[in-house]
């Protein structure tokens, strides 16, 4: 489908009350489905966020999904996605034996989606999707942090990263790297590519090059 279509079919949408089975045939759709939803019917609300904390849903394909568990590989212990959107991340962290593997998610659709997903994959209470800010985590007991944010959060992000996270800690980007930070890895290339940062190693740079600091 073509992006012209999307939008006339998110159109379509905007004016239209959408019950419970409508919604579960859209949450059992594709991405390009959810897309729909959000561009029709969440954003309009989304837009009472401040600008540069807006974060449009758009759902990781199955490349960049499998990049960003390349760059975990070999890992273990608990997994945080900071935006989880429809919870396919955790969902596959949950697959490859993190644990816990836990989603914080403010939009109430893509928590629901989420449990949707986690109980279609027989993984439902093994996950877990929290409606918690993001910025209120406690993210010390961390072990493997992943984020598919807008370029303006990461920047605010990294410096809670930064005083939170333990020194074993590796944190995951897709789509957008962290503005300040030198990767340790990466994986694929252009729209799928992702971006692996060892905190030991960024906090070793920051001692090294105060100038650059994010805090």
């Amino acid at each position: 489908m073509d992006p012209e279509d999307v939008e006339q079919l998110a159109a379509e949408m905007r004016g239209k009350t959408v019950n419970g089975w409508e919604l579960l045939q859209i949450a059992t759709g594709t991405g390009l489905a959810a897309y729909v939803v959000w561009a029709g019917i969440l954003m309009p609300r989304f837009r009472r966020v401040p600008l540069k904390l807006q974060v449009p849903y758009i759902p990781a394909s199955a490349k960049q999904l499998e990049n960003v568990m390349v760059l975990l590989e070999g890992r273990s212990g608990k997994m945080v996605d900071l935006g989880s959107g429809d919870g396919r991340i955790v969902l596959e962290a949950y697959r490859r034996g993190f644990r816990p593997a836990v989603g914080y998610e403010l939009n109430p659709w893509l928590l629901w989606l989420s449990s949707f997903r986690a109980w279609k994959a027989g993984c439902y209470g093994k996950v877990s999707y929290r409606r918690e800010d993001l910025w209120k985590v406690d993210l010390s007991d961390c072990a493997n942090v992943t984020v598919f944010l807008a370029p303006s959060v990461l920047q605010l992000l990294e410096g809670k990263l930064l005083a939170e996270l333990p020194d074993e800690a590796r944190v995951v980007a897709g789509r957008f790297p962290l503005p300040s930070w030198t990767p340790t890895s990466t994986a694929g290339d252009g729209l799928n590519r992702a971006w692996a940062y060892d905190l030991k190693a960024v906090r070793q740079a920051q001692q090294d090059n105060p100038e650059g600091s994010s805090v």
